[in-house]
């Protein structure tokens, strides 16, 4: 939600002149999974108390994912499999953030994140039944359903988890509510396009 404000911006500065250069070189679904290598190693420094150096890993891992889908679309390279592939790294990220959040202290943090894995469960489900009924008039190659929580809302609420640890559980149980509130707007917005 909050990224469509500034993503022509951030894509003109920060993504297209470095898609250009190495878009010869590299493929977008190589890009797509060095992001999610990024992500796991996140989670690993979370676990080794180091939050300072899993952010820069994050950022990384964020970046590399609004690239991979900028290099796909210039080099005409997007595929189903680099979209569904892009789609299980992402997860792959989000779940290794969460598990690098929990590794901070399982004792105090093990509720928080069980109800914000489930959220995020019950979205991505939500994400791909609408999709699966809903035609696709977007550039991305697969039906697009944005919400409240997107991934660049995600990301903020991760920064904040790793930034603020004395407020994860506050950020946490937002951050699920704010996920479920998502969900149920787009069935909403489903069963109304279903009725017209």
């Amino acid at each position: 939600m909050l990224e469509a404000y500034f993503r022509s911006y951030y894509q003109k500065w920060l993504v297209d002149d470095v898609a250009k250069c190495i878009s010869q070189f590299i493929s977008p679904n190589l890009i797509t999974v060095y992001g999610m290598l990024f992500g796991i190693v996140t989670a690993i420094l979370l676990g080794l108390h180091h939050p300072y150096w899993a952010l820069v890993s994050l950022i990384i891992s964020g970046y590399l994912d609004s690239l991979d889908g900028t290099i796909a679309r210039l080099t005409v390279r997007s595929t189903p499999f680099g979209s569904a592939l892009d789609i299980i790294c992402d997860r792959i990220v989000e779940f290794s953030v969460i598990l690098g959040l929990y590794f901070v202290d399982p004792i105090a943090r093990a509720t928080t994140t069980i109800w914000m894995l489930g959220s995020i469960l019950i979205c991505i489900s939500s994400f791909l039944v609408v999709g699966i009924f809903t035609q696709n008039h977007h550039e991305k190659s697969f039906y697009y359903s944005p919400g409240i929580m997107e991934r660049f809302e995600s990301f903020l609420f991760f920064f904040a988890m790793i930034l603020w640890p004395h407020y994860f559980t506050y950020c946490g149980y937002a951050f699920t509510v704010l996920v479920v509130i998502t969900v149920i707007l787009r069935m909403r917005e489903f069963a109304y396009d279903c009725r017209s």
